[in-house]
C-alpha cells in the first residue's frame, strides 16, 4: 500500500484493472490470473522488500570460489535479499518501484530466479509462500477495490518516508497510517 500510495500512476493502473475485471460484489481468488498488474506490483514490493532481509544461514558444503573469494567447507552463508533485489547489475534503475518490469518478466519468487529471493530458495524455501503468494494479492485487491486510501492530515503521499527498520523481519521504520474512503 505504502509503495502504491507513494506512486499514484501505477496506483492508477490497479485501479482500472481491478475495476475492469472484478464485475461482482467482490475479489476472490479466481480473479488473480486476471489481475497481471497487481501481480507485478505485488512482486516489485517484494523485490524492494523483502519480508526477511537476511535469508537462513547455509552451510558451505564444499570449498568454493565466489567473486575471488574463497569460501571455506562449513563456513555459515548468509544470504542478504534485500541487496539481491537492489543489485544494480541485475535490475534497471534498481531503488525506483517500477511494477512494469515484471509485466514483460518472467521471473518468480518460487526460488528459481537468484536474482528474486524474497522467500529464499531449495530446501529452505519459505514454506509460507504458497498461502501469500495468494493472500497478499487477494487482500490488495480487496483494499484497493472497496476503498480509496489517503494519508492523515493531507499529507503529500510523494513525502511519505519508506525508510526501513531492519530485523529478522523487515517492516517500515515509520509505521504507515492511512485514511479509507469507501469506493463503492
Amino acid at each position: 500500500m505504502a509503495e502504491l500510495l507513494k506512486n499514484p500512476e501505477a496506483m492508477k493502473n490497479v485501479h482500472r484493472e481491478i475495476d475492469t475485471e472484478i464485475n461482482e460484489d467482490f475479489p476472490n481468488n479466481s480473479h488473480l490470473m486476471q489481475l497481471p498488474y497487481l501481480e507485478a506490483c505485488t512482486k516489485e514490493t517484494l523485490r524492494l522488500h523483502p519480508p526477511a532481509p537476511l535469508l537462513l544461514p547455509h552451510r558451505a558444503i564444499e570449498t568454493g570460489q565466489v567473486m575471488n573469494y574463497t569460501v571455506p567447507k562449513n563456513a555459515q552463508i548468509v544470504v542478504n535479499a534485500w541487496a539481491i533485489g537492489r543489485d544494480p547489475s541485475a535490475w534497471d534503475k534498481p531503488l525506483e518501484f517500477r511494477p512494469e518490469r515484471f509485466l514483460t518478466s518472467s521471473l518468480d519468487f518460487k526460488g528459481n530466479d537468484f536474482e528474486f529471493l524474497p522467500f529464499s530458495a531449495g530446501r529452505r524455501i519459505c514454506p509460507g509462500l504458497p498461502m501469500a503468494a495468494k493472500t497478499i494479492p487477494l487482500i490488495l485487491a480487496s483494499l484497493i477495490y472497496f476503498f480509496d486510501w489517503s494519508l492523515p492530515h493531507g499529507i503529500n503521499p510523494k513525502e511519505l518516508n519508506m525508510s526501513e527498520k531492519f530485523g529478522v523481519i523487515m517492516q517500515m521504520e515509520h509505521p504507515l497510517v492511512l485514511v479509507p474512503k469507501a469506493r463503492k
